[in-house]
């Protein structure tokens, strides 16, 4: 079992940056890839970025590429997005999961965080 909580989220202007933690509880998180996904309003969520267990993969989705780093630190249980260049479109919830593999899919996840707001003002 795995709990999750994110943290970090806010009100930014376009341009601006925020970095996105998610605390994890239990003794198995460093068995777990990790993934951020978004849902923007009236939108489906969509996958963001993830990492593997140890931090050696990662990738992220072609819309946020070359501005969100993913990153994790597992002596601490925490995995981190930091998200640069931020724009309007970028307005979401933010969340973080994990998964037994490194992969882009929703249903591969089976923990989630609860969300944290993210909005940037143009």
């Amino acid at each position: 079992q795995v709990q999750l909580l994110e943290s970090g989220g806010g009100l930014v202007q376009a341009g601006g940056s925020l970095r996105l933690s998610c605390a994890a509880s239990g003794r198995t998180f460093n068995n777990y890839a990790m993934g951020w996904f978004r849902q923007a309003p009236g939108k489906e969520r969509e996958f963001v970025a993830a990492i593997t267990w140890n931090g050696i993969r990662k990738y992220n989705a072609v819309s946020v590429k070359g501005r969100f780093t993913i990153s994790r630190d597992s002596s601490r249980n925490t995995v981190c997005i930091q998200m640069n260049s931020l724009e309007p479109e970028d307005t979401a919830i933010y969340y973080c999961a994990a998964s037994l593999s490194l992969s882009d899919r929703q249903g591969n996840y089976a923990y989630w965080g609860q969300g944290t707001q993210v909005t940037v003002s143009s």
